[in-house]
């Protein structure tokens, strides 16, 4: 019952980030946007407090600083890859942190890495391969796009490790609120370069606050979902799912309202489609690889 929340956030952070592409089409600034998730995110995840902890010495609180951190520029990347390319190509990519995550988990334990993660590095670099064809009108754009997807991916990697690392110290209901508290923070110094004025459309104000929310939503099903019942792995196979829903509910929606995507043929979608899909057999590889070894520990 409780992969229902993953799976709804799969489908969420998809919707958000088209609605975000849309809004930055009309006019709306990235910052205005990253703004407002913060925030937004930092009063939803208040709601993780009552879950409990404890608060540590006070040189231990450059940890939940580093996370907010790494949060701010992992969602600005985030922001900037859907503002610069398609929402079809920029998803499927995000889905590589969980790679990412095994990885820095193995160098940081100094151990070898196992063939399946050579393999799903291979099949990461085949999907990303596909998708980069896709884009033989923008190519420019199209690998920026790679670019900027791939390195908010990296941000989010090291955020889930250093959570992994630090939370237990503090507890889930202490070290993440404060951690989106110390974002909230931080985000205040954007205001000076934050625009609302574009927001008093109305289009664009229900783009925004949905696209908003929703995202706030999706973080919050994830972090609470693993929380709540600690089945990481399954959740995160489950979440993966949003690098498919990226490519085919990105151009169902540019067909209906219009959109980059709309302009793109039945072959580049179905490449992107097949690019997406080797992307997240790559991720799924790697949890279920972790999932074993962490079998083969217990026993």
């Amino acid at each position: 019952m409780h992969l229902l929340f993953p799976l709804l956030a799969s489908l969420l952070v998809v919707v958000s980030l088209i609605l975000i592409n849309r809004a930055l089409a009309n006019g709306v600034g990235s910052l205005t946007v990253l703004f407002l998730v913060n925030e937004i995110s930092a009063v939803a995840f208040s709601l993780l407090w009552f879950s409990g902890g404890q608060i540590p010495a006070w040189q231990f609180f450059y940890q939940p600083f580093v996370i907010a951190l790494l949060f701010m520029v992992g969602l600005m990347l985030t922001v900037l890859a859907v503002q610069q390319g398609d929402v079809s190509v920029a998803t499927p990519v995000f889905g590589l942190k969980v790679l990412l995550v095994a990885v820095l988990l193995m160098l940081f334990e100094r151990e070898a890495l196992p063939p399946p993660i050579w393999i799903s590095a291979g099949l990461a670099s085949l999907g990303i391969a596909l998708i980069q064809w896709t884009g033989r009108n923008h190519p420019r754009r199209l690998l920026l796009t790679i670019i900027l997807a791939l390195s908010a991916a990296t941000c989010f990697a090291h955020f889930d490790v250093f959570v992994q690392r630090w939370a237990p110290m503090w507890g889930a209901g202490r070290f993440v609120p404060i951690s989106y508290w110390m974002l909230g923070v931080l985000s205040l110094a954007m205001l000076p370069w934050v625009d609302f004025r574009p927001l008093k459309r109305d289009a664009n104000r229900r783009l925004v606050v949905t696209g908003t929310l929703l995202m706030a939503a999706q973080s919050l099903c994830i972090v609470g979902a693993i929380a709540a019942y600690g089945d990481a792995a399954r959740i995160n196979v489950i979440y993966a799912l949003r690098g498919l829903w990226g490519v085919t509910l990105a151009w169902l929606v540019a067909r209906r309202w219009g959109g980059a995507e709309a302009e793109l043929t039945i072959g580049t979608i179905v490449t992107r489609f097949c690019g997406a899909a080797l992307l997240t057999l790559a991720v799924i590889l790697v949890i279920l690889t972790q999932e074993s070894q962490v079998i083969v520990i217990a026993e």
